[in-house]
């Protein structure tokens, strides 16, 4: 599995925490913001995250700032994404198994233990695991087809 990661400026120790954690697992890890300063916009990050899942050269990606909502808002923005803010690791499980979560991001308030748990369900939960998930997500991905406005 290829995971794609990026973080804002006050992400960057988290970042790479979870890089060395999951190299750790075995898995490739591009990471999208190798340089970060105060002064970087963090929707550039999440978009180029986001590209490489729609360009399917990463299978996940993972997002790293201090709350996880303004990455999780801009990533939503990229066409064929779908980003949960991951509080839990049953938020982690669901998000895959019932939205199709393709990208993930959390909140700093949770500790790195709490983080690598949340990633480790994200990773291994079931895609849409019911036909009722798979429909919703496919009026999501029709709407997104048919309004979207580059």
């Amino acid at each position: 599995m290829i995971i794609a990661i990026a973080s804002d400026h006050r992400g960057v120790e988290y970042k790479k925490e979870i890089i060395n954690y999951l190299k750790n697992r075995n898995y490739e890890v591009i990471d999208c913001s190798k340089e970060n300063t105060p002064i970087d916009d963090y929707p550039d990050f999440a978009f180029e995250v986001c590209k490489k899942v729609v360009q399917k050269a990463a299978n996940i990606g993972i997002l790293v700032c201090r709350t996880g909502i303004g990455m999780s808002i801009a990533a939503n923005k990229v066409k064929g994404i779908r980003c949960a803010k991951i509080n839990s690791v049953e938020d982690a499980i669901l998000s895959r198994n019932d939205n199709g979560a393709n990208v993930m991001t959390f909140n700093f308030t949770d500790s790195m233990e709490d983080i690598k748990k949340y990633i480790d369900a994200f990773i291994n939960a079931e895609v849409i695991n019911d036909e009722r998930h798979q429909r919703r997500v496919n009026k999501i991905i029709e709407y997104e087809e048919s309004h979207y406005d580059r």
